[in-house]
């Protein structure tokens, strides 16, 4: 389990350090930072498959994505005022868990007036330590520049080749032979599942029949419901999966079948002389069953991380996806983002249940994303590495 997420220089995530529990609820008024907060998580998971400096470059590279106000925070309200930086450039991202932590420093890049890629970040730094806070006795794997070195006994290795300034060392150097522990941390990260605004709309991909496979996982566009929903009938709960519907909808009944390979929901309701097609049902409706699916899943990763789930959702829908969240945070570690007051109500916020459950709330303080009530020694110890 995480137990501590800390971001550096991300848009307005100037400095934030959080704690983080087996349930968290991440809660703000609009535009303090939940958002950006959703976004670093992901681009943290990305590092896991190589992929952290095209995200960011997607984004309009370093200049768009780091922290616009000054290098450090005043002492007073005045407005922000530049200077001469002192620091080098750097966004940060990292994580601290029961067994591992991990940490990536991106930087400016040298000069590349000519070449097309000249907004593209930099790793200058990753580390890889055991237990929850980095000391020099408790690192693992260290990549400083180019250069990765790991622990081999009570001295240490290095990799026999150089590493790509864009290439992290979770991607290239993670052998399962030379360093188990990188590798092992690897994996854990790639099981991390995110799910952010599944489309119901009227071309959803879900609304359609589809041919289907055993699928433990919910697709992120959603579109492999049906086959999602009959794995979990299959080799999943599939109790679990009818009490959530009977909640949401009483007397209702959710079937899958079968025509020439193609597997389609249908919804069967109290009243109605035939089942409706996925076709028919509401947006409401689909996306709760979307959310059903993603978490009654038969095989729960090591992170679920939900982004405003109770976007399209009916007042009335809101208890029962909070039991779905809270029965999935049993079985995983999970991050909720959500400006719903009653979802952060039904998830028990502000009165956690023996200390699995927290709510953060985000504000907005001169441009920076803080925690509310959150003063310097209730952060969670922290260091970065070196450079």
């Amino acid at each position: 389990m995480l137990t501590t997420l800390a971001v550096e220089n991300y848009r307005s995530l100037r400095q934030l350090v959080l704690p983080l529990t087996q349930l968290n609820i991440v809660t703000g008024a609009n535009g303090t930072g939940k958002s950006s907060l959703y976004r670093a998580l992901r681009l943290l998971a990305t590092a896991s498959r190589n992929g952290a400096v095209a995200a960011v470059a997607r984004d309009g590279g370093l200049p768009a994505t780091l922290w616009a106000g000054p290098e450090k925070a005043g002492l007073t309200r005045r407005p922000a005022q530049g200077g001469a930086r002192v620091k080098p450039v750097a966004l940060r991202l990292g994580f601290a868990g029961d067994t591992f932590g991990y940490a990536m420093d991106l930087g400016v890049p040298p000069s590349r007036p000519h070449s097309a890629f000249h907004l593209d970040p930099e790793i200058k730094g990753e580390a890889v330590w055991a237990g929850p806070l980095l000391r020099r006795s408790a690192l693992l794997v260290e990549r400083v520049g180019t250069a990765v070195k790991f622990r081999d006994g009570n001295g240490w290795s290095c990799v026999p080749y150089q590493l790509g300034p864009f290439d992290s060392m979770l991607g290239t150097a993670a052998d399962p032979q030379q360093a188990p522990e990188l590798f092992q941390l690897r994996e854990r990260m790639r099981s991390w599942r995110f799910y952010d605004h599944l489309r119901t709309d009227e071309g959803a991909p879900a609304r359609a029949a589809r041919i289907g496979t055993l699928t433990p996982v919910l697709g992120h566009d959603g579109g492999d419901l049906a086959a999602a929903l009959q794995t979990i009938r299959e080799i999943g709960d599939g109790d679990a999966l009818d009490e959530a519907v009977d909640r949401a909808f009483p007397g209702s009944r959710v079937e899958i079948t079968a025509h020439g390979g193609l597997l389609e929901l249908t919804l069967t309701q109290p009243g109605l002389l035939r089942p409706l097609g996925a076709a028919e049902v509401s947006d409401g409706t689909l996306r709760y069953l979307l959310w059903a699916a993603a978490l009654l899943t038969p095989r729960p990763p090591e992170l679920l991380v939900l982004n405003e789930p109770e976007t399209s959702l009916h007042p009335d829908l809101i208890g029962p996806l909070a039991e779905l969240i809270i029965d999935a945070s049993t079985r995983t570690q999970v991050i909720t983002v959500t400006h719903s007051v009653q979802l952060v109500g039904q998830l028990g916020a502000g009165e956690p249940q023996d200390g699995k459950a927290q709510t953060i709330e985000l504000i907005k303080d001169m441009g920076e994303t803080r925690v509310a009530d959150q003063g310097i020694l209730d952060e969670p110890a922290w260091h970065w590495p070196q450079r």
